[in-house]
């Protein structure tokens, strides 16, 4: 079951019988909002001022694993991120593992038959690695926490639904526990207990859709997400007014269109709502700008090259920060990555330039070269990812996959 967590893997079941060291290995999914979440109304709890609506992208192509172990022979919490070791110590983190631990008490104290296990009281060592850029726009801490969220419940025997948990780690991170299309409910409740991630469709609901991320940079952005949110909601008034006026309509339309597999709709409303949210970061003061030219120069060869259609073929969303994520079906792939190739030549790294799905190489016509009217930058975008919808978390069952050793400390890497 994904989102909550059943006990099948071998390593998890071991909980119960008192076993000095229990190791899980999970991976979890990068998520992109249609219908994104900016602004929170409980900055402790993680609680956002409007629903929001995501896509999981297919962990072939970008994805966190992370592993957790549990030993009577631990003496301090530890998390390695990327090889590195980190302070465990963030209150972000704390926030995951103290809930955690805490449904994992309340587990077992509902379950009379058992006292409850020595392991509750086994510190943990945590390692993380992503297959893909940190803090480069690429959703990397809703991976993250997910992954984090989904491994400590197994390795701690935690079968309730994870949303709170991993929205205490990064709010959108609840809607990576699932695949497919995804709604993150803001709820109404003060404790956040209604505010749970639920999938919409599965990740088999829309065979066709293709999800291309063009990477500008991967450089770390000067204003992070929490920062930008937390002026946003004190001195933006646009921002309130999307939450009130705009947000809930367009999630019901937006659930439509996916439901009714509609690509016209789904894609203008995704471009709509993404150039609301930073005209959002725009109204905020100071004003904040995620996107730079080469954004916007992509913005600008999505309408040409739809209106060359007389169509919505294409569709940009932008997270907080420069890459575009564009969505659309596998027979137009081919001929947009030429649009892009045509408009942005790569540099020395031609053959490096598509990362992810094949794409057969196909003729830009005349008459588009001319509709997207538009000087050649080259060496603007560094490469492209070409992914498509995935599933949720996963459990990786053999020892070969943990990240830490019997030891409880980070394998060599390869």
């Amino acid at each position: 079951m994904q989102g909550g967590c059943g006990l099948g893997s071998q390593y998890s079941s071991a909980m119960a019988s008192e076993k000095s060291l229990v190791a899980v290995t999970c991976t979890a999914p990068v998520n992109i909002a249609v219908i994104k979440y900016w602004g929170k109304r409980d900055e402790e709890l993680i609680l956002p001022i409007n629903s929001s609506l995501s896509v999981t992208l297919h962990q072939d192509q970008l994805k966190t694993t992370t592993t957790a172990v549990i030993s009577k022979d631990f003496t301090e919490d530890r998390i390695w991120l990327n090889g590195r070791e980190e302070d465990i110590g963030q209150p972000r983190i704390q926030a995951c593992l103290r809930e955690i631990r805490r449904l994992a008490r309340k587990r077992r104290s509902d379950d009379e038959e058992d006292p409850p296990p020595l392991s509750l009281s086994y510190k943990v060592h945590i390692a993380s690695v992503n297959n893909f850029p940190t803090a480069a726009g690429l959703a990397s801490s809703a991976a993250g926490y997910a992954c984090l969220a989904y491994s400590l419940a197994r390795v701690y025997g935690v079968e309730s639904d994870l949303s709170e948990v991993a929205r205490r780690g990064s709010g959108s991170a609840c809607r990576s526990l699932y695949g497919g299309f995804v709604e993150w409910q803001m709820g109404e409740q003060a404790d956040g207990k209604d505010s749970v991630a639920r999938q919409v469709a599965p990740e088999s609901h829309w065979p066709e859709l293709r999800v291309l991320i063009l990477v500008v940079s991967a450089e770390k952005k000067l204003t992070g997400s929490t920062v930008g949110m937390q002026t946003s909601v004190e001195t933006s008034p646009l921002l309130r007014f999307r939450a009130e006026a705009v947000v809930p309509a367009r999630m019901a339309e937006m659930i439509r269109y996916v439901k009714e597999r509609d690509f016209q709709g789904f894609g203008q409303l995704t471009m709509k709502d993404s150039n609301q949210f930073h005209a959002t970061c725009l109204d905020t003061f100071p004003p904040i700008s995620y996107l730079n030219d080469i954004s916007r120069r992509i913005i600008h060869l999505v309408h040409r090259f739809n209106a060359h259609h007389g169509q919505t073929k294409v569709a940009y969303t932008f997270d907080a920060g420069p890459n575009a994520v564009i969505f659309t079906l596998d027979d137009t792939v081919a001929e947009f990555v030429a649009a892009v190739r045509h408009s942005f030549p790569p540099g020395s790294n031609g053959d490096k330039f598509l990362k992810g799905l094949p794409v057969r190489p196909a003729p830009l016509s005349e008459e588009l070269k001319a509709a997207l009217g538009m000087e050649p930058t080259p060496n603007s975008i560094k490469y492209i990812i070409v992914t498509q919808v995935g599933p949720g978390p996963q459990i990786l069952d053999h020892p070969h996959d943990h990240l830490l050793g019997p030891d409880g400390l980070p394998k060599p890497m390869p």
